[in-house]
Formats: C-alpha cells, structure tokens, sequence
C-alpha cells in the first residue's frame, strides 16, 4: 500500500509538471492524492496546511526581505558600498571586495540571499560594468556573495530551520553561523581578487576617484548601525527574531523617509 501511495504521487507530479502547471501547485496536489489515499483522509489536508504555516517564528521571512527592499530604495546600499570603497580603494579586483563586503553586511540585515543581490546588484553591477568587468564575472561574484547569507543572522534559513526542527534555537543558531559565514566571504574574496587581476579585470576602475573617508562613514552610519540594532537587541533579550525583524522594517522607513528622505510618505505606504 506504501508503495502505491509513493507511486500515485509520483505520477501525479510528473503528469502535472508535464500538463504545464506551476511547480507549487504540482506539488501540493500530488501531495494530497497520496494522503487521500493514506489513512489520513482528505480532511486532514487544511488541518495540516494550517499547521505548517501557523508558526510564529515564520512572520520574521517577508519581513527580513521586506528589510533588503527598503534599505536598496533608501539609498543605504549605495552609502554602505562608497563606505566599502573608501576603505579598500580603487583599483583592478577592488570592486568585487567591495560586493562581496556589502553582500555580506546587507546579509546582517534582511538575512535574505536574494534581496540581498538585488540591492547590492542594482548598486555595484552598473560600477563594474563602466570598471571593465565582464557581465558574468559581475553576476557570479553578486551571486556567490548573497548565497552566503545562508550563514551570517539573521539567516532566514536558521528561522526556517528552527521551526522544523524541534529545540533548535534561533540566537544558538545564530551565533554558530557568524563566524563561518565570515569566513567564507574571506575565502570568496580572494578566488574574486585573483581572477580580476589575472585577466586583467576592471583597470578603468582605478581612474575613478576615492570617496573621502569620513563623508563616507557619516552618511553609511545609519546603515552601520541597523545590525547592531537587530542583532543587539536579540543578543540583549529585547526582542524575539519576529519582533527583530520588524524593529528593522520600522528602522528603515524611519531612515529613508526622515533621515535620508529617499523614500516619499506616499511611496513607503504603497509598499506596505
């Protein structure tokens, strides 16, 4: 009976993927054949469906990307690469430092891998572009940066994992993802350094003037100071990961619409 249950949702998810319909839909049907079929019986299927959704922990995920979106909108990505700019300098494989620290920084405020390259993307991609990268190299780099935000907190994957997974704990989680999250952007650096100079990669970016330091360090502070804030505030007890990423939601607006005044009253409504 096992066996035929395990086949019946297979068939069904091959026939469907065929038929043209979406991935998740194919999923979730072939999924509900097999426990219509089981002894769980059809009526089980919402029970079930609420209770993998009904968790607490999981309203930090739209919230940590909701984070990437609006410090990108704000302009606080841009401050925080100039910033990275003006410490490692110019010069042929600077700028894919430069990406791989900001991708890192921005993974310690949204803890998404994907809003993490789109912001950091839409900043540095037009940068390495006029610098002398080739498209590939740029988009590999970007790439390859975000997905380490996987390790570095607030990780999405960790919240995800500690709902799983039964006394996993989101800070313990956390604090065992930082430092090898850190050290695999270091060892992402220097492969990204190496080929650059090797194929000679980004020599027109060294004609390109250097921020000045501490103009770059007062306009990126705010930025600075958002994983402080979310991470602190955990690490101190002051609120839980879910409430962590809303402080950091309501953080960002406050930059972009008051400090920065990027992001209009009208705009920021319309993103909520």
């Amino acid at each position: 009976a096992a066996t035929m249950i395990s086949v019946s949702i297979f068939v069904v998810f091959i026939a469907l993927m065929l038929a043209g319909v979406p991935i998740g839909v194919a999923l979730m049907l072939g999924g509900a054949v097999g426990i219509g079929f089981g002894d769980l019986g059809w009526f089980s299927i919402p029970n079930n469906f609420y209770a993998g959704i009904a968790k607490y922990p999981l309203l930090a995920l739209p919230m940590f990307v909701l984070v990437g979106a609006i410090f990108e909108r704000s302009g606080v990505a841009r401050r925080l690469v100039d910033f990275a700019i003006a410490i490692v300098g110019r010069g042929p494989g600077m700028l894919p430092v430069v990406a791989i620290g900001v991708a890192m920084f921005m993974g310690g405020i949204s803890g998404s891998g994907p809003a993490t390259a789109a912001a950091v993307g839409a900043v540095v991609l037009v940068s390495m572009a006029k610098a002398g990268y080739p498209p590939a190299y740029s988009a590999s780099v970007i790439g390859s940066a975000a997905a380490l935000d996987i390790l570095i907190p607030p990780s999405i994957a960790f919240i995800v994992y500690s709902v799983l997974v039964p006394g996993a704990s989101v800070p313990a989680l956390f604090a065992a993802g930082l430092i090898p999250g850190m050290l695999a952007g270091l060892g992402l650096m220097i492969p990204a350094v190496w080929l650059a100079r090797r194929h000679g990669m980004g020599g027109r970016d060294a004609h390109e003037p250097r921020p000045p330091f501490l103009k770059a360090l007062r306009e990126a502070s705010w930025g600075l100071f958002a994983p402080v804030l979310i991470l602190g505030g955990m690490r101190l007890g002051w609120f839980t990961p879910t409430e962590a990423a809303v402080v950091a939601v309501a953080y960002g607006f406050f930059v972009g619409v008051v400090i920065f005044r990027t992001i209009g009253w009208r705009a920021s409504a319309g993103t909520v």
